[in-house]
């Protein structure tokens, strides 16, 4: 049971603001002095890096596709636990979600399972006396769905925000905030949606500090307080890695850190900066010791390093300083050929690869990356082909794609993954202990993949005690 205080943040269709308000909502509640927990409804990973700076807390995604519908309030308790709020920014409009499959994995969908009070962020520069018309339907077409105000963003004048009040206090929707158009608070973009955080810290911690003081001024900050504080108690079991891991593997995360005991390397810095904070808490939970290393600056992997995590990110980006790090490359290789297990996900994929867009990667896989104009977009459900550190052949997980590249695998390539919806095709590379694909999944969905990589660090860990 948790009644910690929730608010959604929703929209119409992406681009109206939804993560200016949920940003500069979660920076103006923390600067109050108020614990807040961040939360981001679908699988990106970026938003959540913003939401971390304007909290001091790791933002959390809530995917209903790839962890189930059973698991968003469980993750939602963990990340909440003793928090006086937490704020979900949404995903694309709020009643858009998995292709095909209804109301699944969309806002109105994650705010119906968490009993969350639903505010509507509204983009009002080309509409006036519509907008009552536009948030009448958004707050019928679901019973269920609680919307239960309107920011209005990006309005032109005094008169026009006349306009707009008189519009909805006809429809009887409160108007719990008003804010001007202020494009010095945006963040820069790029091919894939937003820089992340790691990349422009100073400056994307100048913007959250920015859109905190725009929140402020433009949004009736008791009223939206008010408006969290009414979700009723939401009844579930919180969410435990500990758990997680114990009833995936019966044993798993009896070990203790020590001689012998897996230590698994993650990479991060501005190169790999996509991740879920479960993951880590998963990991650990199986008995691992988790150590961040940055491959633009580190020259080595840490020491003892059994096993290695290369998530998304954008090493494209930032292939010539990869490629100058010679000594780390070397080191990814041999561990690569050692045995040790490898899951590399999208860039961490690129990174192994033998080069990128003809710049000289890792080579630990007999294929060559390049850029697309072509944006691969998308859940996925997926098979696994063959057995790999991850999982054995034939597990089934549910993953997404986010990626303007191309990899071309040499002739005899095993491959990770084969897709069985929306379409049908085989993906990534499986080899010795490396699984690398484009496919990103959510290890809270299956806690025995992160139990089965630690198991297979320590036996590496093991092997490499034995030897002379």
């Amino acid at each position: 049971m948790t009644s910690v205080p929730r608010l959604v943040i929703a929209a119409p269709s992406s681009g109206s603001g939804k993560t200016t308000v949920a940003t500069g909502l979660m920076a103006a509640f923390a600067e109050r002095g108020l614990a807040v927990s961040p939360h981001k409804a679908g699988p990106d990973y970026i938003d959540p890096g913003y939401h971390a700076l304007a909290t001091g807390r790791p933002g959390r995604n809530l995917d209903a596709f790839m962890c189930g519908p059973e698991l968003v309030a469980p993750l939602f308790a963990h990340g909440a636990r003793g928090c006086d709020l937490a704020v979900v920014e949404g995903v694309m409009g709020l009643y858009d979600g998995a292709a095909g499959r209804g109301e699944l994995a969309s806002t109105a969908h994650v705010a119906k399972l968490l009993r969350a009070p639903v505010v509507l962020v509204v983009d009002a520069s080309s509409q006036s006396r519509s907008v009552a018309a536009l948030v009448h339907g958004f707050a019928s077409f679901d019973p269920q769905v609680r919307l239960g105000g309107v920011i209005l963003n990006k309005v032109g004048s005094d008169r026009h925000e006349v306009m707009l009040r008189e519009a909805l206090e006809e429809a009887g929707m409160p108007v719990l905030g008003v804010l001007r158009r202020a494009p010095q608070v945006s963040a820069p973009s790029r091919h894939l949606g937003l820089v992340p955080v790691a990349e422009r810290r100073a400056d994307a911690l100048a913007s959250v500090r920015a859109l905190a003081e725009q929140v402020r001024q433009g949004c009736d900050l008791e009223a939206l307080l008010a408006l969290a504080r009414s979700a009723p108690p939401l009844s579930c079991e919180v969410w435990d890695p500990a758990a997680a891991v114990a009833g995936a593997a019966p044993g798993a995360g009896d070990e203790r850190v020590g001689d012998g005991v897996p230590r698994i390397a993650v990479a991060g810095g501005p190169a790999f900066t996509f991740s879920y904070a479960e993951h880590a808490e998963l990991l650990t939970a199986a008995g691992a010791e988790v150590v961040p290393f940055d491959p633009l600056h580190d020259e080595d992997l840490p020491e003892r390093t059994s096993g290695l995590v290369i998530g998304g990110g954008f090493p494209e980006v930032y292939a010539p300083e990869l490629a100058a790090n010679a000594p780390l490359r070397k080191a990814v290789a041999e561990l690569a050929a050692s045995g040790a297990p490898v899951a590399a996900e999208c860039a961490g994929l690129l990174y192994l690869a033998r080069s990128l867009d003809g710049t000289p990667m890792c080579g630990v896989l007999d294929a060559d990356a390049r850029m697309s104009e072509r944006l691969t977009l998308g859940y996925r459900e997926a098979v696994a082909v063959s057995d790999s550190a991850l999982a054995p052949a034939g597990s089934r997980l549910r993953g997404h794609e986010f990626h303007r590249t191309v990899v071309e695998p040499g002739a005899g390539a095993t491959p990770a993954w084969g897709f069985t919806h929306p379409e049908r095709r085989v993906e990534g590379f499986v080899q010795g202990g490396v699984h690398a694909s484009y496919l990103h999944t959510h290890w809270a969905a299956e806690p025995a993949v992160a139990a089965r990589f630690a198991a297979a660090a320590a036996a590496a860990a093991a092997d490499a005690s034995a030897r002379p």
